[in-house]
């Protein structure tokens, strides 16, 4: 699947999903359709009081999240990159990076979305173990 047909999907797992009380989640919800519950391979930490996606080969590591499809991906993902201090003009290495990422719905189906994986040490904070920022 190329990311040509991918890239109005977007993975999130923390402060953008369905939810939260937040302008950007809002902002999100507003903006594009909720497709639903998905998760990905990956380690979740609590950097402060938000969360990181780190990338893992474990396929028993899993993060627990929302995908959405985006109507307008070009000017939402700039929007995003803002918020996740990743976009232009962000001091290098920037907190989180954008990329396209498998995904796999609740279905059992799979897909890749674009998400924000964390980018910076985790060595100081704390495993989310259970893999999801909002408890079930």
């Amino acid at each position: 699947m190329s990311s040509d047909t991918t890239s109005d999907l977007l993975f999130v797992y923390g402060t953008l999903m369905r939810g939260f009380d937040h302008p950007m989640a809002r902002l999100l919800s507003a903006n594009a359709d909720f497709v639903a519950e998905a998760h990905c391979r990956g380690r979740l930490y609590l950097i402060q009081h938000y969360p990181g996606l780190v990338l893992s080969d474990d396929v028993a590591d899993v993060v627990h999240g929302e995908l959405f499809r985006l109507h307008q991906p070009a000017p939402m993902l700039r929007e995003f990159d803002m918020y996740e201090a990743c976009g232009e003009g962000f001091e290098q290495p920037t907190e989180y990076l954008r990329q396209h990422l498998g995904v796999t719905l609740a279905d059992g189906s799979a897909c890749d979305a674009w998400t924000y994986v964390y980018n910076w040490p985790v060595d100081e904070a704390a495993r989310i173990t259970s893999g999801r920022f909002l408890a079930p």
